[in-house]
Protein backbone atom coordinates (compact mmCIF):
# COMPACT_ATOMS: atom_id res chain seq x y z
CA UNK A 1 0.00 0.00 0.00
CA UNK A 2 2.80 2.22 0.79
CA UNK A 3 4.68 1.39 -2.21
CA UNK A 4 1.72 2.25 -4.19
CA UNK A 5 1.29 5.97 -2.21
CA UNK A 6 4.83 6.84 -3.29
CA UNK A 7 4.99 6.01 -6.81
CA UNK A 8 4.83 9.30 -8.62
CA UNK A 9 1.58 10.25 -10.66
CA UNK A 10 2.35 10.64 -14.28
CA UNK A 11 1.83 14.10 -15.83
CA UNK A 12 1.08 16.20 -18.97
CA UNK A 13 3.31 18.52 -20.29
CA UNK A 14 1.10 21.80 -20.54
CA UNK A 15 1.70 25.55 -21.00
CA UNK A 16 1.91 26.17 -16.99
CA UNK A 17 4.67 23.67 -16.40
CA UNK A 18 6.22 25.19 -19.07
CA UNK A 19 5.52 28.97 -17.83
CA UNK A 20 6.74 27.74 -14.81
CA UNK A 21 9.99 26.24 -15.89
CA UNK A 22 10.83 29.26 -18.20
CA UNK A 23 10.48 31.47 -15.24
CA UNK A 24 13.02 29.22 -13.22
CA UNK A 25 15.71 30.43 -16.29
CA UNK A 26 14.92 33.96 -16.28
CA UNK A 27 16.46 36.69 -14.02
CA UNK A 28 14.86 38.74 -11.64
CA UNK A 29 14.74 41.45 -14.00
CA UNK A 30 12.55 39.42 -16.47
CA UNK A 31 10.78 37.67 -13.83
CA UNK A 32 9.52 40.96 -12.55
CA UNK A 33 8.67 42.50 -16.06
CA UNK A 34 6.88 38.74 -17.02
CA UNK A 35 4.89 39.11 -13.72
CA UNK A 36 4.04 43.01 -14.77
CA UNK A 37 2.61 41.91 -18.28
CA UNK A 38 1.30 38.59 -16.98
CA UNK A 39 3.10 37.05 -19.78
CA UNK A 40 6.20 35.22 -21.31
CA UNK A 41 7.85 34.88 -24.44
CA UNK A 42 8.95 31.31 -24.90
CA UNK A 43 10.79 32.02 -28.32
CA UNK A 44 12.81 33.47 -26.04
CA UNK A 45 13.86 31.01 -23.81
CA UNK A 46 17.42 29.61 -23.98
CA UNK A 47 17.54 27.03 -21.23
CA UNK A 48 14.30 24.28 -19.61
CA UNK A 49 14.94 21.89 -16.68
CA UNK A 50 11.74 20.24 -16.52
CA UNK A 51 13.50 17.02 -14.91
CA UNK A 52 11.71 14.80 -11.82
CA UNK A 53 8.49 15.86 -12.73
CA UNK A 54 7.10 12.91 -13.90
CA UNK A 55 6.17 14.19 -16.96
CA UNK A 56 5.03 11.20 -19.35
CA UNK A 57 4.92 12.71 -22.94
CA UNK A 58 7.17 15.45 -24.73
CA UNK A 59 4.22 18.20 -25.44
CA UNK A 60 3.70 21.60 -26.04
CA UNK A 61 7.18 22.81 -26.82
CA UNK A 62 6.76 24.50 -30.65
CA UNK A 63 7.52 27.94 -29.21
CA UNK A 64 10.65 27.22 -27.77
CA UNK A 65 12.40 28.09 -31.44
CA UNK A 66 15.40 29.84 -29.42
CA UNK A 67 15.79 26.42 -26.96
CA UNK A 68 19.60 25.35 -26.40
CA UNK A 69 19.31 23.57 -23.64
CA UNK A 70 16.40 21.02 -22.58
CA UNK A 71 16.67 19.04 -19.25
CA UNK A 72 13.88 16.17 -19.91
CA UNK A 73 15.79 13.07 -16.94
CA UNK A 74 14.01 11.60 -14.53
CA UNK A 75 10.51 11.64 -15.42
CA UNK A 76 8.19 8.49 -16.84
CA UNK A 77 8.74 9.93 -21.19
CA UNK A 78 7.79 6.42 -23.46
CA UNK A 79 9.15 8.41 -26.82
CA UNK A 80 10.81 10.58 -28.23
CA UNK A 81 8.53 13.41 -29.95
CA UNK A 82 7.24 16.93 -29.65
CA UNK A 83 11.19 18.30 -30.79
CA UNK A 84 10.72 19.10 -34.26
CA UNK A 85 10.44 23.05 -33.99
CA UNK A 86 13.81 22.83 -31.30
CA UNK A 87 16.15 24.11 -34.58
CA UNK A 88 18.75 25.35 -32.23
CA UNK A 89 18.87 22.39 -29.67
CA UNK A 90 22.59 21.84 -28.78
CA UNK A 91 21.61 19.81 -25.24
CA UNK A 92 19.22 17.15 -24.80
CA UNK A 93 19.01 15.27 -21.56
CA UNK A 94 16.64 12.53 -21.93
CA UNK A 95 18.42 9.90 -18.89
CA UNK A 96 16.49 7.96 -16.59
CA UNK A 97 13.34 7.24 -18.20
CA UNK A 98 11.27 4.22 -20.33
CA UNK A 99 12.51 5.23 -23.76
CA UNK A 100 12.68 1.97 -25.96
CA UNK A 101 13.35 3.51 -29.41
CA UNK A 102 15.61 6.12 -30.63
CA UNK A 103 13.59 8.58 -32.85
CA UNK A 104 12.24 11.69 -33.25
CA UNK A 105 15.49 13.54 -33.70
CA UNK A 106 15.55 14.69 -37.17
CA UNK A 107 15.18 18.52 -36.90
CA UNK A 108 18.34 18.39 -34.17
CA UNK A 109 20.78 19.18 -36.63
CA UNK A 110 22.73 21.61 -34.03
CA UNK A 111 22.72 18.70 -31.52
CA UNK A 112 26.12 17.98 -29.74
CA UNK A 113 25.14 16.17 -26.66
CA UNK A 114 22.43 13.30 -26.51
CA UNK A 115 22.24 11.80 -23.14
CA UNK A 116 19.78 8.33 -23.50
CA UNK A 117 21.50 7.23 -20.17
CA UNK A 118 19.37 4.28 -18.13
CA UNK A 119 16.18 3.82 -20.57
CA UNK A 120 15.62 0.62 -22.65
CA UNK A 121 16.90 0.80 -25.97
CA UNK A 122 18.58 -2.08 -27.82
CA UNK A 123 19.42 -0.57 -31.27
CA UNK A 124 21.11 2.67 -31.85
CA UNK A 125 19.38 3.98 -35.46
CA UNK A 126 17.80 7.63 -36.54
CA UNK A 127 20.19 9.66 -35.76
CA UNK A 128 21.28 10.45 -39.01
CA UNK A 129 20.65 14.12 -38.87
CA UNK A 130 22.72 14.72 -35.62
CA UNK A 131 26.22 15.93 -37.58
CA UNK A 132 27.50 17.97 -35.16
CA UNK A 133 27.32 15.14 -31.89
CA UNK A 134 30.23 15.28 -30.29
CA UNK A 135 29.08 13.23 -26.75
CA UNK A 136 26.65 10.32 -26.77
CA UNK A 137 25.40 9.18 -23.34
CA UNK A 138 24.14 5.23 -23.57
CA UNK A 139 24.82 4.25 -20.44
CA UNK A 140 22.37 1.02 -19.02
CA UNK A 141 20.39 0.62 -22.06
CA UNK A 142 19.57 -2.71 -23.23
CA UNK A 143 22.40 -2.53 -26.65
CA UNK A 144 23.65 -6.28 -26.82
CA UNK A 145 26.14 -6.46 -30.47
CA UNK A 146 28.97 -4.54 -30.96
CA UNK A 147 28.77 -4.29 -34.71
CA UNK A 148 25.55 -1.86 -33.51
CA UNK A 149 28.27 0.92 -32.14
CA UNK A 150 29.63 0.93 -35.56
CA UNK A 151 26.81 3.35 -36.75
CA UNK A 152 28.02 6.14 -34.84
CA UNK A 153 31.46 6.12 -37.16
CA UNK A 154 29.24 8.74 -38.87
CA UNK A 155 29.72 11.36 -36.15
CA UNK A 156 32.99 12.51 -37.10
CA UNK A 157 33.22 15.52 -34.18
CA UNK A 158 32.17 12.35 -31.48
CA UNK A 159 34.82 12.32 -28.85
CA UNK A 160 33.30 11.10 -25.97
CA UNK A 161 30.89 7.74 -25.68
CA UNK A 162 29.46 6.48 -22.61
CA UNK A 163 28.00 2.81 -22.96
CA UNK A 164 28.64 1.18 -19.59
CA UNK A 165 25.87 -0.91 -18.62
CA UNK A 166 24.98 -2.36 -21.67
CA UNK A 167 25.24 -6.32 -22.08
CA UNK A 168 27.92 -5.26 -24.64
CA UNK A 169 30.19 -3.73 -22.61
CA UNK A 170 30.58 -6.92 -20.91
CA UNK A 171 32.47 -7.94 -24.07
CA UNK A 172 36.01 -8.67 -23.66
CA UNK A 173 37.06 -7.06 -26.39
CA UNK A 174 34.73 -4.04 -25.60
CA UNK A 175 37.61 -1.68 -25.24
CA UNK A 176 39.72 -2.05 -27.96
CA UNK A 177 37.09 -2.68 -30.54
CA UNK A 178 35.76 1.15 -29.24
CA UNK A 179 39.34 2.10 -29.31
CA UNK A 180 39.93 1.01 -32.67
CA UNK A 181 36.79 1.93 -34.54
CA UNK A 182 36.55 5.30 -33.30
CA UNK A 183 39.88 6.91 -33.54
CA UNK A 184 39.18 10.56 -32.72
CA UNK A 185 37.80 9.07 -29.04
CA UNK A 186 39.58 10.31 -26.19
CA UNK A 187 36.48 9.27 -23.40
CA UNK A 188 35.19 6.08 -22.76
CA UNK A 189 33.02 5.08 -19.58
CA UNK A 190 34.05 8.27 -18.19
CA UNK A 191 37.70 7.27 -18.53
CA UNK A 192 40.60 8.32 -20.87
CA UNK A 193 41.41 6.53 -23.61
CA UNK A 194 45.15 6.11 -23.21
CA UNK A 195 47.57 6.04 -26.18
CA UNK A 196 48.75 2.50 -25.23
CA UNK A 197 44.81 0.89 -25.82
CA UNK A 198 44.22 2.81 -29.23
CA UNK A 199 47.73 1.40 -30.52
CA UNK A 200 46.87 -1.85 -28.85
CA UNK A 201 43.54 -1.84 -30.35
CA UNK A 202 44.68 -0.49 -33.58
CA UNK A 203 47.10 -3.43 -34.50
CA UNK A 204 45.03 -6.03 -33.36
CA UNK A 205 41.47 -4.69 -35.72
CA UNK A 206 44.31 -3.55 -38.51
CA UNK A 207 42.98 -5.67 -41.12
CA UNK A 208 39.59 -5.54 -40.32
CA UNK A 209 39.92 -1.67 -39.93
CA UNK A 210 41.51 -1.31 -43.79
CA UNK A 211 38.53 -3.14 -45.35
CA UNK A 212 35.68 -1.05 -43.49
CA UNK A 213 37.81 2.32 -44.27
CA UNK A 214 38.06 1.20 -48.09
CA UNK A 215 33.92 0.07 -48.28
CA UNK A 216 33.36 3.34 -46.36
CA UNK A 217 35.34 5.71 -48.70
CA UNK A 218 33.55 3.94 -51.72
CA UNK A 219 30.31 4.38 -49.78
CA UNK A 220 31.14 8.05 -49.56
CA UNK A 221 32.31 8.53 -52.77
CA UNK A 222 28.89 7.14 -54.04
CA UNK A 223 27.37 9.76 -51.69
CA UNK A 224 29.32 12.46 -52.91
CA UNK A 225 28.37 11.38 -56.92
CA UNK A 226 25.03 11.25 -55.88
CA UNK A 227 24.75 14.26 -53.98
CA UNK A 228 26.40 16.07 -57.26
CA UNK A 229 23.59 14.32 -59.48
CA UNK A 230 21.07 15.76 -57.43
CA UNK A 231 22.79 18.92 -57.09
CA UNK A 232 22.64 18.99 -60.70
CA UNK A 233 18.78 18.48 -60.99
CA UNK A 234 17.94 21.20 -59.12
CA UNK A 235 20.04 23.86 -60.70
CA UNK A 236 18.12 22.29 -64.13
CA UNK A 237 15.15 22.10 -62.42
CA UNK A 238 15.54 25.41 -61.46
CA UNK A 239 16.75 27.19 -64.61
CA UNK A 240 13.44 25.55 -66.08
CA UNK A 241 15.01 23.54 -68.67
CA UNK A 242 15.63 20.25 -66.74
CA UNK A 243 15.41 17.18 -69.78
CA UNK A 244 16.74 19.62 -72.54
CA UNK A 245 20.35 19.03 -72.56
CA UNK A 246 19.79 15.56 -75.00
CA UNK A 247 17.47 13.63 -76.80
CA UNK A 248 14.60 13.57 -74.33
CA UNK A 249 12.11 15.68 -75.53
CA UNK A 250 12.53 14.01 -78.96
CA UNK A 251 12.07 10.70 -77.90
CA UNK A 252 8.86 11.67 -76.29
CA UNK A 253 7.17 12.85 -79.11
CA UNK A 254 7.95 9.06 -80.56
CA UNK A 255 7.06 7.41 -77.01
CA UNK A 256 4.33 4.42 -77.01
CA UNK A 257 3.33 5.11 -80.91
CA UNK A 258 3.16 1.66 -82.66
CA UNK A 259 2.20 3.11 -86.14
CA UNK A 260 5.01 5.46 -85.96
CA UNK A 261 7.56 2.78 -85.16
CA UNK A 262 6.23 0.73 -88.08
CA UNK A 263 6.59 4.24 -90.54
CA UNK A 264 9.93 4.41 -89.51
CA UNK A 265 10.77 1.23 -91.53
CA UNK A 266 9.90 2.64 -94.86
CA UNK A 267 12.94 3.45 -96.88
CA UNK A 268 13.85 6.77 -96.68
CA UNK A 269 12.14 7.54 -93.52
CA UNK A 270 14.89 6.45 -91.06
CA UNK A 271 17.50 8.83 -92.53
CA UNK A 272 14.89 11.54 -92.60
CA UNK A 273 13.92 11.17 -88.72
CA UNK A 274 17.67 10.79 -87.91
CA UNK A 275 18.22 14.20 -89.14
CA UNK A 276 15.26 15.91 -87.81
CA UNK A 277 16.52 14.16 -83.94
CA UNK A 278 19.79 15.99 -84.70
CA UNK A 279 18.37 19.16 -85.54
CA UNK A 280 15.70 18.94 -82.47
CA UNK A 281 18.47 17.91 -80.13
CA UNK A 282 20.80 20.96 -81.15
CA UNK A 283 17.63 23.10 -80.24
CA UNK A 284 16.88 21.95 -77.12
CA UNK A 285 20.64 22.06 -76.18
CA UNK A 286 20.90 25.50 -76.98
CA UNK A 287 17.38 26.36 -75.00
CA UNK A 288 19.35 24.54 -72.25
CA UNK A 289 22.48 26.34 -72.50
CA UNK A 290 20.47 29.64 -72.48
CA UNK A 291 18.21 28.94 -69.57
CA UNK A 292 21.69 27.95 -67.29
CA UNK A 293 22.79 31.43 -68.17
CA UNK A 294 19.03 33.22 -67.68
CA UNK A 295 18.99 31.69 -63.84
CA UNK A 296 22.53 32.72 -63.47
CA UNK A 297 21.86 36.14 -64.70
CA UNK A 298 18.63 35.94 -61.95
CA UNK A 299 20.70 35.02 -59.38
CA UNK A 300 23.12 37.84 -59.73
CA UNK A 301 20.31 40.39 -59.93
CA UNK A 302 18.96 38.88 -56.79
CA UNK A 303 22.08 38.66 -54.77
CA UNK A 304 22.37 42.66 -55.81
CA UNK A 305 19.03 42.80 -54.18
CA UNK A 306 19.66 41.53 -51.16
CA UNK A 307 22.67 43.01 -50.75
CA UNK A 308 20.48 46.82 -51.53
CA UNK A 309 18.36 45.64 -49.04
CA UNK A 310 20.45 44.49 -46.44
CA UNK A 311 22.22 47.62 -46.71
CA UNK A 312 19.07 50.16 -46.17
CA UNK A 313 18.21 48.05 -43.29
CA UNK A 314 21.86 48.02 -41.46
CA UNK A 315 21.99 51.66 -41.83
CA UNK A 316 18.46 52.27 -40.78
CA UNK A 317 18.85 49.90 -37.51
CA UNK A 318 22.39 51.38 -37.13
CA UNK A 319 20.71 55.21 -36.67
CA UNK A 320 18.59 53.91 -35.07
CA UNK A 321 20.81 52.75 -32.35
CA UNK A 322 22.49 55.83 -32.18
CA UNK A 323 19.26 57.83 -31.52
CA UNK A 324 18.24 55.07 -28.80
CA UNK A 325 21.59 55.06 -26.99
CA UNK A 326 21.53 59.12 -27.04
CA UNK A 327 18.20 58.95 -25.77
CA UNK A 328 18.49 56.10 -22.64
CA UNK A 329 21.62 58.04 -21.28
CA UNK A 330 19.73 60.66 -20.86
CA UNK A 331 16.38 58.90 -19.84
CA UNK A 332 18.57 57.32 -17.33
CA UNK A 333 19.75 60.45 -15.84
CA UNK A 334 15.94 61.80 -16.32
CA UNK A 335 14.99 58.68 -14.57
CA UNK A 336 17.43 59.21 -11.27
CA UNK A 337 16.59 62.70 -10.91
CA UNK A 338 12.94 62.13 -10.98
CA UNK A 339 13.44 60.21 -8.17
CA UNK A 340 14.72 62.85 -6.08
CA UNK A 341 11.61 64.70 -6.49
CA UNK A 342 9.03 64.82 -3.12
CA UNK A 343 6.89 67.80 -4.75
CA UNK A 344 4.30 65.99 -6.91
CA UNK A 345 3.39 69.41 -8.39
CA UNK A 346 7.31 69.32 -9.60
CA UNK A 347 7.33 65.53 -9.87
CA UNK A 348 4.40 65.57 -12.41
CA UNK A 349 5.66 68.70 -14.49
CA UNK A 350 9.54 66.86 -15.04
CA UNK A 351 7.09 63.53 -16.13
CA UNK A 352 5.78 65.52 -18.43
CA UNK A 353 8.72 66.45 -19.83
CA UNK A 354 10.30 63.08 -20.09
CA UNK A 355 6.69 62.20 -21.75
CA UNK A 356 7.38 64.80 -24.55
CA UNK A 357 10.96 63.32 -24.95
CA UNK A 358 9.26 60.26 -25.21
CA UNK A 359 7.25 61.15 -27.94
CA UNK A 360 10.08 62.83 -29.49
CA UNK A 361 12.08 59.83 -29.30
CA UNK A 362 9.02 57.62 -30.58
CA UNK A 363 8.88 60.24 -33.89
CA UNK A 364 12.29 59.88 -34.93
CA UNK A 365 12.32 56.28 -34.83
CA UNK A 366 8.67 56.27 -36.62
CA UNK A 367 10.41 58.72 -39.23
CA UNK A 368 13.42 56.26 -39.75
CA UNK A 369 10.94 53.74 -40.73
CA UNK A 370 8.67 55.66 -42.85
CA UNK A 371 12.10 56.65 -44.55
CA UNK A 372 13.07 53.16 -44.59
CA UNK A 373 9.96 51.93 -46.26
CA UNK A 374 10.42 54.15 -49.24
CA UNK A 375 13.61 53.03 -49.56
CA UNK A 376 13.10 49.44 -49.79
CA UNK A 377 9.52 49.86 -51.82
CA UNK A 378 11.97 52.18 -54.39
CA UNK A 379 14.65 48.96 -54.13
CA UNK A 380 11.85 45.83 -54.93
CA UNK A 381 10.33 48.58 -57.55
CA UNK A 382 13.38 48.41 -59.47
CA UNK A 383 14.11 44.68 -58.44
CA UNK A 384 10.66 43.89 -60.23
CA UNK A 385 11.80 45.94 -63.02
CA UNK A 386 14.82 44.12 -63.65
CA UNK A 387 13.67 40.37 -62.94
CA UNK A 388 10.79 40.96 -65.30
CA UNK A 389 12.94 41.81 -67.94
CA UNK A 390 15.10 38.86 -67.51
CA UNK A 391 12.07 36.52 -67.18
CA UNK A 392 10.81 38.43 -70.67
CA UNK A 393 13.67 37.79 -72.25
CA UNK A 394 13.82 34.55 -71.14
CA UNK A 395 10.14 33.85 -72.18
CA UNK A 396 10.53 35.43 -75.51
CA UNK A 397 13.53 33.15 -76.18
CA UNK A 398 12.25 30.14 -75.10
CA UNK A 399 8.93 31.05 -77.35
CA UNK A 400 11.07 31.30 -79.97
CA UNK A 401 13.24 27.75 -79.99
CA UNK A 402 10.15 25.97 -79.43
CA UNK A 403 8.45 27.50 -82.27
CA UNK A 404 11.34 26.54 -84.20
CA UNK A 405 10.99 22.91 -83.39
CA UNK A 406 7.42 23.07 -84.32
CA UNK A 407 8.63 24.20 -87.54
CA UNK A 408 11.24 21.33 -88.18
CA UNK A 409 7.94 18.50 -86.86
CA UNK A 410 6.31 20.52 -89.58
CA UNK A 411 9.05 19.38 -92.60
CA UNK A 412 9.34 16.02 -91.22
CA UNK A 413 5.58 15.50 -91.12
CA UNK A 414 5.50 16.98 -94.66
CA UNK A 415 8.40 14.47 -96.23
CA UNK A 416 7.01 11.93 -94.16
CA UNK A 417 3.63 12.33 -96.25
CA UNK A 418 5.31 12.35 -99.55
CA UNK A 419 6.86 9.18 -98.63
CA UNK A 420 3.99 7.24 -97.51
CA UNK A 421 1.64 8.42 -100.71
CA UNK A 422 4.99 7.28 -102.49
CA UNK A 423 5.12 4.19 -100.62
CA UNK A 424 0.95 3.99 -100.77
CA UNK A 425 1.42 4.00 -104.83
CA UNK A 426 3.86 1.42 -105.59
CA UNK A 427 2.32 -1.12 -102.73
CA UNK A 428 -1.21 -0.65 -105.09
CA UNK A 429 1.02 -0.93 -108.15
CA UNK A 430 2.17 -4.04 -106.45
CA UNK A 431 5.71 -3.37 -106.80
CA UNK A 432 7.61 -2.19 -103.33
CA UNK A 433 10.67 -1.67 -102.14
CA UNK A 434 12.83 -4.78 -102.01
CA UNK A 435 13.56 -4.35 -98.29
CA UNK A 436 10.37 -3.69 -97.07
CA UNK A 437 8.79 -5.85 -94.12
CA UNK A 438 5.91 -7.46 -94.17
CA UNK A 439 4.48 -5.04 -91.37
CA UNK A 440 4.77 -2.14 -93.85
CA UNK A 441 3.90 -3.96 -96.36
CA UNK A 442 0.70 -4.87 -94.61
CA UNK A 443 0.29 -1.28 -92.94
CA UNK A 444 0.14 0.08 -96.27
CA UNK A 445 -2.52 -1.96 -98.05
CA UNK A 446 -4.68 0.81 -96.24
CA UNK A 447 -5.00 3.65 -97.43
CA UNK A 448 -7.00 5.58 -94.56
CA UNK A 449 -4.77 4.19 -91.50
CA UNK A 450 -1.59 4.76 -92.90
CA UNK A 451 -2.87 8.87 -93.43
CA UNK A 452 -4.28 8.59 -90.34
CA UNK A 453 -0.99 7.59 -88.31
CA UNK A 454 0.69 10.35 -90.20
CA UNK A 455 -1.63 12.82 -88.90
CA UNK A 456 -2.21 11.47 -85.59
CA UNK A 457 1.71 11.29 -85.29
CA UNK A 458 1.83 14.97 -86.38
CA UNK A 459 -0.73 16.21 -83.87
CA UNK A 460 0.56 14.57 -81.09
CA UNK A 461 4.28 15.56 -81.79
CA UNK A 462 3.43 19.01 -81.36
CA UNK A 463 1.62 18.18 -78.16
CA UNK A 464 4.38 17.44 -76.69
CA UNK A 465 6.21 20.29 -78.07
CA UNK A 466 4.04 22.92 -76.83
CA UNK A 467 2.81 20.80 -73.68
CA UNK A 468 6.94 21.19 -72.80
CA UNK A 469 6.73 24.74 -73.90
CA UNK A 470 3.84 25.91 -71.56
CA UNK A 471 5.47 23.82 -68.83
CA UNK A 472 8.71 26.12 -69.37
CA UNK A 473 6.49 29.87 -69.57
CA UNK A 474 3.98 28.89 -66.53
CA UNK A 475 6.93 27.93 -64.43
CA UNK A 476 9.10 30.70 -64.86
CA UNK A 477 5.86 33.55 -64.51
CA UNK A 478 4.75 31.30 -61.33
CA UNK A 479 8.42 31.61 -60.43
CA UNK A 480 8.64 35.49 -60.51
CA UNK A 481 5.26 36.68 -59.12
CA UNK A 482 6.20 34.10 -56.56
CA UNK A 483 9.44 35.49 -55.40
CA UNK A 484 8.31 39.67 -55.55
CA UNK A 485 5.20 38.38 -53.57
CA UNK A 486 7.30 36.54 -50.81
CA UNK A 487 9.69 40.11 -50.62
CA UNK A 488 6.79 42.54 -50.51
CA UNK A 489 4.82 39.99 -48.16
CA UNK A 490 8.17 39.83 -45.28
CA UNK A 491 8.81 43.38 -46.08
CA UNK A 492 5.16 43.85 -44.99
CA UNK A 493 5.91 41.70 -41.88
CA UNK A 494 9.33 43.21 -40.87
CA UNK A 495 7.62 46.51 -41.17
CA UNK A 496 4.98 45.78 -38.80
CA UNK A 497 7.65 44.32 -36.22
CA UNK A 498 9.56 47.12 -36.29
CA UNK A 499 6.60 49.66 -35.64
CA UNK A 500 5.23 47.05 -32.46
CA UNK A 501 8.69 47.05 -31.03
CA UNK A 502 8.57 50.86 -30.81
CA UNK A 503 5.39 50.59 -29.40
CA UNK A 504 6.56 48.23 -27.33
CA UNK A 505 9.08 50.34 -25.93
CA UNK A 506 7.86 53.33 -25.85
CA UNK A 507 4.46 51.61 -23.63
CA UNK A 508 7.50 50.14 -21.69
CA UNK A 509 8.90 53.80 -21.27
CA UNK A 510 5.78 55.05 -20.33
CA UNK A 511 5.12 52.51 -17.26
CA UNK A 512 8.32 53.67 -15.66
CA UNK A 513 7.47 57.17 -15.49
CA UNK A 514 3.51 56.07 -13.91
CA UNK A 515 5.16 54.11 -11.88
CA UNK A 516 7.29 57.13 -10.25
CA UNK A 517 3.80 59.22 -9.72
Amino acid sequence: MMGRQDKPEPILMDEEILKEASVEQLSQDQARRIAKEEGIHFTEILKLRLEYRSILRIDHLWEFTSLAKLELNNNLIEKIEGLDRLVNLTWLNLSFNSIEKIEGLGSLRKLELLNLTNNQISVIENMDALEKLTHFCFANNRLGQLDNVLYLRKFKNLFTINLRGNPLSKDPDYRFFLAAYFPNLTCLDYRLLDQKTKIEASIKYHYVLEEMRHKELQAQQAEEAEQGQRAEVKLHMDAFVEHLNGSYLFKSMFKDDPAAETLHCVPGVASLLKTFEHQMVELCVQLFEIGLAEHKQRETELSSFFSSQTAAVTDCQQKASQILAKFEQQHTERIAELQQFSDPNQLRVKVSHCNDEIKQLCNSLMALEVQLVSQLEDIIKKFDINISDIVDSFRETAQGIFAQCRDLEDNYHERVQEIALATLESVAKDAPEEDMTEDVKMLFTDRNAVMDAVAIGHDNHLLVINDREAQLITRVDAWKVALIKGIQDKELKRNRMCISDIHRYVDHLREQLDELM
